[in-house]
């Protein structure tokens, strides 16, 4: 074996309090997170005791403000905080950041009130949160949902099916977005919904080609009965609100996304580094090496990219354009190099003794979620050239 190998990223952190964080996630990623993956992966295993321990340290209410339990720190550190979770395990990077997102709502359009009374459990309290907009038929369509809120009293009742929901059935609240008005995006409200609600219940989860430890499955709503002080912001403003949530949340799509193709960049190098062929290790041959240099390349660009958007929200810039163009950029940065580091490790590369085949079956993912990157296209181009005239 050979005593070269990758390095930890070289991170460029804005405070030693910020590198401290770091160091504390590389630490719990590779003491509890890394060494498990591959097993409950295959098994389906959903690691609630992760999420438990990320809550205690801290580490699930990162950007959120600190009067309520969060950790106050830039997006800039947040999305890499993702990064290096991600690297270790999809399900847990991802998961913080649909954490993350089911928090959004609250802790921009909440009141005081709601805030108080909800956002130190949802940032700091062990709880986990999951992400209610997408239904069987209003996917990239998503002002189309059909899922019902009906004012009775001073209570909400919805009804309706969502659909495509990590966290499904094992979270413990849901931002939850249902039509309250006309058609359209202006028809839109957001509520806080608690996860044993009465008259909420999950279906079997999705069978994926990856990320089997994290569960994704419909939510049906019978009649599910919220005050109107779990309302999110006004009458009609759910669509804003989600919009804004997506924004933020692409970029920490994209984190994950260099997240995982760095950790197949690692495990490709470690191999091409240690295996010989016709006397000499294969990292010598100039094929292999322009790939790797390729890969890295791609890994290098999509961090720069994302902490781009990163910074620009952190100064309360408009990120949108920026956000979506990470979001595609390093999604498909990640199918790619998770591909060529199947292809590095030849047949050994196709097998499931090593990661690389399940970072592939994983990066395929991030194309899709949270906006598939042909509406990441049409997000760009709206912000180039103006709505489509047609």
């Amino acid at each position: 074996m050979t005593d070269r190998a990758p390095q930890p990223v070289d991170r460029q952190l804005p405070t030693e309090e910020s590198r401290d964080l770091l160091a504390l996630v590389r630490e719990i990623a590779q003491r509890e997170i890394r060494p498990r993956a591959a097993e409950e992966e295959d098994t389906g295993r959903f690691p609630r005791e992760v999420f438990t321990l990320l809550s205690e340290a801290g580490l699930l209410g990162l950007p959120y403000p600190g009067e309520y339990g969060g950790g106050e720190q830039p997006y800039e550190v947040y999305l890499q905080v993702l990064e290096e979770l991600a690297a270790a395990r999809l399900t847990v990077g991802l998961g913080v950041s649909v954490h993350s997102l089911a928090c959004h709502g609250l802790a921009g359009y909440g009141t005081k009130e709601q805030q108080g009374a909800h956002l130190p459990a949802m940032l700091g309290g062990g709880l986990l949160g999951a992400y209610c907009l997408s239904e069987p038929a209003a996917g990239s369509d998503a002002a189309s949902l059909t899922t019902k809120a009906v004012r009775d009293g001073d209570e909400w009742v919805i009804t309706g099916t969502k659909a495509w929901i990590t966290h499904g059935g094992v979270a413990d609240f849901y931002t939850v977005l249902a039509r309250t008005g006309a058609e359209g995006p202006k028809g839109i409200t957001a509520f806080l919904v608690p996860g044993d609600a009465e008259g909420l219940t999950a279906a079997v989860p999705e069978k994926k080609m990856g990320m089997k430890g994290s569960p994704t499955a419909q939510l049906h709503f019978d009649g599910v009965r919220v005050p109107d002080a779990r309302r999110i912001g006004e009458e009609g403003q759910g669509f804003t609100i989600a919009l804004a949530a997506l924004d933020a949340g692409r970029l920490g799509i994209a984190a994950c996304a260099i997240g995982v193709a760095q950790a197949a960049l690692d495990e490709a190098l470690t191999y091409a580094l240690d295996r010989k062929q016709f006397g000499h290790p294969i990292a010598d041959f100039q094929g292999l090496r322009f790939m790797m240099a390729d890969m890295a390349t791609k890994i290098e660009a999509g961090r720069a990219l994302y902490l781009a958007a990163a910074r620009l929200r952190d100064a309360g810039k408009p990120f949108s354009r920026q956000a979506a163009m990470a979001k595609l950029f390093c999604t498909d940065a990640a199918m790619a190099v998770t591909t060529d580091a199947v292809q590095v490790l030849g047949g050994y590369g196709y097998t499931a003794d090593f990661p690389v085949e399940r970072l592939m079956r994983e990066a395929k993912v991030l194309q899709i979620v949270e906006g598939t990157n042909q509406i990441q296209r049409m997000v760009i181009a709206r912000h180039l050239a103006g709505p489509e005239t047609r």
